[in-house]
C-alpha cells in the first residue's frame, strides 16, 4: 500500500542505499553471563541479499567506491537485517526485513554467520504481516544450539538487544523492559517497549533476558525517545503453523486529492513455500487488495471526483491552458478542482531541444521538447533517447559515501506497455530497474507534437503494482497543450498508433495557395497568406481540456493558436466559449455577456496593447438556444495597424470559417 508501517527498513533507506545503518556501536552489555556470548553469536545471523552482478547504468564519472569502508565495498552482499534460531532449522526475523525482496531486484534472502558463511533460505514456515514476523528454514542449516524462549519476562527486568553488523560479529546492548504498548489497530496484543539501544541492523534480531532467552523480536525504533519496540516471542510461538496471514489496516491515496481510503487487508494461505513461491502468493493478494482500495477510493468519491460535482465547474467552463508543461488537475481543500503545475528548472538540449522538470502529486513531471534533428518516430521508438535527455536535468543520482554521482543513462527499459487513459490518450509505459537500490524508475510518456509529456516515479521494486495503478489513475487528470511547428505536427499526426482518437479526426496542413487549413468535428477554417504568412516553422498550439457536450464531459480543444514563428508577436487565436453555470464567479458571466452582445473587445474593432494591434470577432454555432457555444476569432499583428487593414484580414479569415458542432 501507499502507507506502510514505520520500520527500520523504510523506503528512504532502500532508495539511498544507506548501508552504514547496519553498523552498531560496540557498547558493553551489562552483567550477562560471559559463557552465553558464544551461544548468542552462533544462533544470531545477519540477513543478506546478493548484490547485482551487472550494472547497466552509466554515470557522469566513475563511482568513488574507494570512499566506502573496505568491507562494504568488497562485500558481495547487502546487509538488510538480523535473524536468529528458535528451533532445529527454524529461524525468525521481522517480516519487513524480507518484504523488500518480494518482487525485488536482489533475489532471495539468505543468512550469514559470524565466519562469513552464507546459508540459503529454504522454506517460509510462518508469516504474519500485522505482527511483522516470518519463520523460515534453511536449505543446509548449520549445526547450532537454538535460543531458548521466555514468553513471560518480568516488567522492568534487564534486556539485551542483539544485532549483527555486516558479519563482523554481534553486539549486545543493555537496557530495561519498561512497558507494554497495545498495537495500534485493535489492541490485539502488546508490544514490548525497551530502553536498550537499537539500530537498523537490529531489525529482526532477538531481544534477550538476563539468561540469554528470547523474549521478543526487535522491530522498530521509537522516533522521539529511546523506547524501542519488540514483538513478544509468545506471539510468534502461538501463531498457527504453516500459515501466512494478514489482518492489517492500510491506507491508499492518489496525488490528485486528499481523500484517503482505509481498508483492512485480510489474507491467509498455506505454507510452507519456498521464498519465490511465497513472494508470488503474497504479492498476488497484496496487489488485488491495492486494486480494491483504488476502486473503492474512486467509487466513494465519485460524485465529487473530477469532472463530477460542483467543484469541477470552474475548470469545465474555463479555457484550456496553452502551456505545454503538464498540469495536474487536483482538488484544493475547499473542494475546487484546479490546474497545478510547478516547473522548477529548464535544461537546454542540443538542437533547440529542452527538458522542463517539476513535481506534482508525488510525481516527477517533465515536458521534453525534442531536438530538431529527432523525428517523431525516432522519439517514440527509442526510449533510451528520451530517458537520456530527461537525465540531463540532473534529477537522479547514486549516493556513494558522501558523494552524489549523477546518473547519465539507464540502458534499455526492462518493460514496455501502453496505457490508454479515460480520454483515450495513449501513454507509453516504461520501467527501468535501479538494481543497486532495489528500486524501479517508472515513466508514463504521452506523445505530443513537439516531444513528450511525462509523469514518473521512483518506486520500491516490491511495491510496483500499487504505485503503477496510482499513476494510471492520475493520467486521467493531466492537462497540457499540444504544440509544435507545422512540420512537427505533420510528423506527429503520421504516428497513427500513438494518437488519441481525437486526432484521428483532426487535420492540419498547408493549402495549395501557401496558406494553412485546420478541420475538426467542431470547427474548420483556412488561413490565407494575406491573413497570416504561414511557413513550416509556424507554431500551432491546441489548448486541450474538458467541457460538457450533450450531457457528457469530453476532452477536446477549446483554444487554437497559430503563430508565425515561436518568437513572433503575429498570431491568430480561436476560442470556444459556453455559458457559465450558475454559481460561478462573475468574471465568467460578464465575459460571456460581452461575447453574446458583441461588446468590446468582441466587436471587430481594433485595440492596441503592448505595441500589438488586436481585433476579435464572434462566430455563432449552428446549435440553437442561449447555451449554444460561441467562437471568438482573434488576430494580433506587431506594431500599429489601421482598422481597415485589420478588419479586412478578419473578414477574409471568417469568410470560410465554419463552426460545425451542433
Amino acid at each position: 500500500m501507499k502507507t506502510v508501517r514505520v520500520s527500520f527498513k523504510g523506503v528512504a533507506a532502500i532508495a539511498s542505499l544507506a548501508l552504514s545503518l547496519f553498523f552498531i556501536d560496540g557498547a558493553r552489555a551489562e552483567s550477562i553471563d560471559p559463557g552465553l556470548v558464544a551461544k548468542i553469536q552462533a544462533a544470531t545471523f545477519e540477513v543478506v541479499a546478493a548484490k547485482p552482478e551487472n550494472d547497466p547504468l552509466s554515470y557522469e564519472k566513475p563511482l568513488p567506491l574507494e570512499l566506502l569502508p573496505f568491507q562494504e565495498r568488497n562485500d558481495k552482499y547487502y546487509s538488510i537485517g538480523t535473524a536468529f534460531a528458535i528451533g532445529q532449522n527454524l529461524y525468525v526475523t521481522a517480516g519487513h526485513v524480507f518484504q523488500p525482496l518480494m518482487g525485488g531486484l536482489w533475489g532471495a534472502p539468505a543468512l550469514r554467520d559470524g565466519s562469513g558463511k552464507v546459508y540459503a533460505v529454504a522454506k517460509i514456515e510462518k508469516f504474519s504481516l500485522d505482527r511483522d514476523f516470518v519463520v523460515f528454514s534453511l536449505a543446509s542449516p548449520p549445526d547450532i544450539v537454538p535460543f531458548e524462549t521466555n514468553s513471560s519476562p518480568e516488567l522492568n527486568s534487564v534486556v539485551y538487544s542483539v544485532g549483527n553488523a555486516l558479519g563482523t560479529g554481534i553486539v549486545l546492548r543493555d537496557g530495561l523492559y519498561t512497558s507494554n504498548t497495545p498495537e495500534d489497530q485493535d489492541g490485539r496484543w502488546n508490544f514490548i517497549r525497551f530502553s536498550a539501544a537499537a539500530s537498523p541492523g537490529n531489525s529482526g534480531g532477538p531481544l534477550l533476558d538476563r539468561n540469554g532467552k528470547v523474549v521478543g523480536v526487535v522491530l522498530r525504533k521509537s522516533p522521539n525517545e529511546n523506547l524501542n519496540y519488540a514483538l513478544p516471542i509468545g506471539e510468534v510461538l502461538k501463531a498457527p503453523d504453516h500459515v501466512a496471514e494478514a489482518d492489517s489496516r492500510l491506507t491508499y491515496r492518489i496525488g490528485v486529492m486528499d481523500t484517503v481510503q482505509i481498508g483492512i487487508f485480510k489474507m491467509r494461505f498455506s505454507l510452507p513455500l519456498d521464498f519465490a513461491d511465497f513472494a508470488v502468493a503474497f504479492l498476488a493478494q497484496q496487489d488485488a487488495f491495492a486494486d480494491r482500495q483504488l476502486a473503492d477510493l474512486l467509487k466513494k468519491d465519485s460524485d465529487r471526483l473530477f469532472p463530477n460535482g460542483a467543484g469541477s465547474q470552474r475548470l469545465l467552463h474555463g479555457l484550456a491552458t496553452l502551456n505545454t508543461y503538464p498540469s495536474l488537475v487536483s482538488r484544493n481543500g475547499d473542494g475546487i478542482w484546479n490546474l497545478f503545475a510547478k516547473p522548477e528548472n529548464k535544461t537546454p538540449l542540443a538542437g533547440n531541444g529542452y527538458v522542463q522538470l517539476g513535481v506534482a502529486g508525488g510525481n516527477l513531471m517533465f515536458h521534453w521538447h525534442r531536438p530538431d534533428s529527432v523525428s517523431a518516430k525516432q522519439a517514440y521508438d527509442t526510449p533510451d533517447r528520451l530517458i537520456g535527455d530527461l537525465l540531463q536535468s540532473g534529477f537522479l543520482h547514486r549516493i556513494v559515501a558522501s558523494e552524489q554521482v549523477k546518473i547519465n543513462a539507464l540502458g534499455k527499459p526492462a518493460e514496455e506497455t501502453i496505457h490508454t487513459d479515460r480520454w483515450l490518450r495513449r501513454w507509453q509505459v516504461r520501467i527501468w530497474p535501479l538494481a543497486y537500490a532495489n528500486m524501479l524508475f517508472v515513466t508514463f510518456a504521452l506523445p505530443v507534437p513537439d516531444g513528450y509529456d511525462v509523469i514518473a516515479q521512483i518506486v520500491p521494486a516490491g511495491q510496483r503494482h500499487d504505485h503503477i495503478i496510482g499513476m494510471q489513475a492520475q493520467t486521467d487528470f493531466i492537462e497540457a497543450a499540444y504544440e509544435g511547428t507545422l512540420t512537427q505536427w505533420k510528423d506527429f499526426l503520421g504516428e497513427k498508433g500513438l494518437l488519441p482518437s481525437l486526432f484521428t479526426r483532426v487535420k492540419a496542413d498547408f493549402t495549395k495557395d501557401g496558406g494553412f487549413a485546420y478541420a475538426s468535428d467542431r470547427a474548420r477554417f483556412s488561413v490565407a497568406p494575406e491573413v497570416e504568412a504561414v511557413t513550416p516553422q509556424s507554431v500551432l498550439t491546441l489548448g486541450l481540456g474538458w467541457f460538457g457536450d450533450s450531457g457528457n464531459v469530453v476532452w477536446d480543444s477549446s483554444i487554437i493558436r497559430l503563430k508565425r514563428t515561436a518568437d513572433d508577436n503575429d498570431w491568430l487565436n480561436v476560442q470556444r466559449h459556453i455559458k457559465p453555470s450558475e454559481g460561478l464567479d462573475q468574471s465568467l458571466a460578464s465575459e460571456w455577456e460581452k461575447i453574446v452582445q458583441r461588446q468590446h473587445p468582441f466587436d471587430a474593432v481594433i485595440r492596441t496593447e503592448n505595441d500589438i494591434t488586436k481585433i476579435t470577432g464572434v462566430l455563432a454555432s449552428p446549435a440553437e438556444g442561449e447555451s449554444a457555444p460561441l467562437y471568438t476569432a482573434f488576430i494580433g499583428v506587431s506594431g500599429v495597424t489601421t482598422q481597415d487593414v485589420m478588419k479586412a484580414k478578419l473578414d477574409v479569415w471568417l469568410k470560410d470559417f465554419r463552426v460545425t458542432e451542433h
